[in-house]
């Protein structure tokens, strides 16, 4: 029986072992971390080139890896909850780990890190506006008059506004967007749902499950939020409708609606051209009018 070399084995393991890096993805961060004495990187742009090239090594000798954003204030803070020296090679990697169980991460699959460090910005974004979301909903109580549960019933009733304009819209691609202000900053989330040639539709579960959560803290908190459906179907042109949120209900924006903010610079306010091959239309009704239909609190 022929037998294997203990230093073939330990390949063949290490090929076994997925992995994760810890990211410092801008310079201010990096900045941060040349405090500690460990940290032996001195230039962002070299730290980089030295990161992706340990990448592309990895995945040259068929490891997995992912990769998570460092941020060094978290760093910091999860050392001194945990008692862990922060100038120490080993703490950091305590903490990257931590950050692959629970923080968001993606793989590595061969793509440069100007692509990958923007997808995972966004990635970072999405389960921050998630988790802060159903912290609000979570907190919304239970209504004064006949006590239901504010947030189960916003996210309710946020599922059924959103399956109600899919309805609405026809075949097709269709992209929503839902954007609700808060205290601090904007909560915004997008849904992307493909049509097949059966009618049916395929979405993404999570992605579906971060829409209608942002959308029901606009119903439970009564914040003044907005949505717009743009359908995309060969053969026509792009039909867009918007929505906005007042009292916890949608209310259909009018054609001129749409079309004053598609075409108006968020920023400046200034007039923008419209884009050519898209029509704005006025958005359907998504509320009932049925006696408890739509009740918000």
């Amino acid at each position: 029986m022929a037998h294997t070399r203990p230093d073939t084995m330990r390949r063949a393991l290490r090929r076994e072992v997925a992995g994760t890096i810890g990211l410092l993805a801008d310079e201010e961060d990096f900045a941060a971390m040349r405090r500690y004495r460990t940290f032996t990187f001195d230039d962002h742009q070299s730290y980089l080139k030295q990161v992706e090239g340990l990448l592309r090594t990895l995945a040259a000798q068929g490891g997995h890896t992912t990769v998570a954003l460092f941020d060094p204030e978290e760093y910091a803070e999860y050392c001194a909850a945990t008692g862990l020296e922060p100038d120490a090679p080993g703490s950091r990697t305590r903490f990257t780990a931590e950050l692959a169980s629970e923080g968001p991460t993606l793989p590595y699959e061969g793509q440069p890190l100007t692509d990958l460090v923007p997808d995972l910005v966004d990635e970072a974004v999405r389960q921050a506006t998630w988790e802060y979301a159903t912290v609000v909903l979570a907190r919304a109580g239970t209504c004064a008059t006949c006590g239901e549960d504010i947030g189960r019933a916003a996210f309710v009733r946020a599922s059924e506004l959103i399956a109600r304009a899919l309805a609405s819209s026809g075949p097709g691609t269709r992209h929503l967007v839902c954007s609700v202000p808060t205290d601090t900053e904007t909560l915004l989330a997008a849904l992307h749902v493909d049509g097949d040639s059966d009618g049916e539709t395929h979405l993404d579960e999570t992605e579906a499950l971060e829409f209608t959560t942002v959308l029901a803290v606009g119903i439970a908190t009564r914040r003044p939020a907005g949505m717009v459906l743009r359908t995309i179907a060969e053969g026509t042109r792009d039909r867009v409708h918007g929505w906005r949120m007042s009292g916890g209900r949608l209310h259909p924006l009018t054609a001129a609606e749409v079309f004053d903010a598609y075409c108006t610079d968020a920023v400046s306010g200034e007039l923008v051209s419209p884009e050519s091959g898209v029509d704005y239309c006025a958005a359907p009704d998504l509320e009932d009018d049925e006696p408890g239909g739509g009740h918000t609190h």
